[in-house]
């Protein structure tokens, strides 16, 4: 294998760590986790909010701290390296939200979309330089219980609307 053949696979390799970040992040509520996929001045496209990934950050983690419960999870990814500093990358994802008002059920969606996403490598770093979301589709989701230990079914349920939960490992 050639020299530069190793590096190509470095850089995709790091692009492939930096959006499973983006998704981590995200569902454990870790702000500088979240900013740190994005460079400050990428573009940013989800239709409901267009602008700088600055910008977009506290507002993507203000929705997500509304809800009790998310889970993100991408597909595998295509990337297309277009020099050494410069890639485009497409994965598809599946998103849940679930909210829940006093003692009613958590209800919410589960929202399945691609992410169009532009990378570039600064001072050996890959961020995500310009990003569009576009949804594919959405469905209700049924009614889920709380997080009250319940004999019927006893596994731990996360109910994240703060940083700093014990179980999250920065990676």
């Amino acid at each position: 294998m050639k020299l530069p053949e190793i590096q190509e696979l470095l850089d995709k390799q790091a692009i492939q760590e930096l959006v499973a970040r983006y998704s981590r992040t995200l569902d454990w509520l870790d702000d500088a986790g979240q900013a740190s996929c994005y460079w400050p001045d990428a573009h940013i496209d989800y239709g409901f909010f267009k602008g700088s990934a600055a910008e977009f950050v506290p507002v993507v983690m203000q929705v997500e701290r509304s809800t009790g419960r998310r889970w993100h999870m991408l597909s595998s990814l295509a990337i297309k390296l277009t020099s050494a500093t410069t890639a485009e990358g497409e994965c598809y994802g599946i998103a849940v939200g679930l909210r829940r008002e006093g003692e009613e059920p958590y209800k919410g969606n589960m929202y399945g979309g691609r992410y169009l996403d532009s990378y570039e490598k600064r001072d050996g770093e890959w961020r995500i330089s310009s990003r569009r979301y576009v949804m594919d589709w959405t469905l209700p989701m049924p009614d889920q219980p709380d997080a009250s230990p319940r004999a019927d079914f006893p596994l731990p349920m996360l109910d994240l609307t703060e940083s700093g939960h014990p179980d999250y490992r920065p990676m």
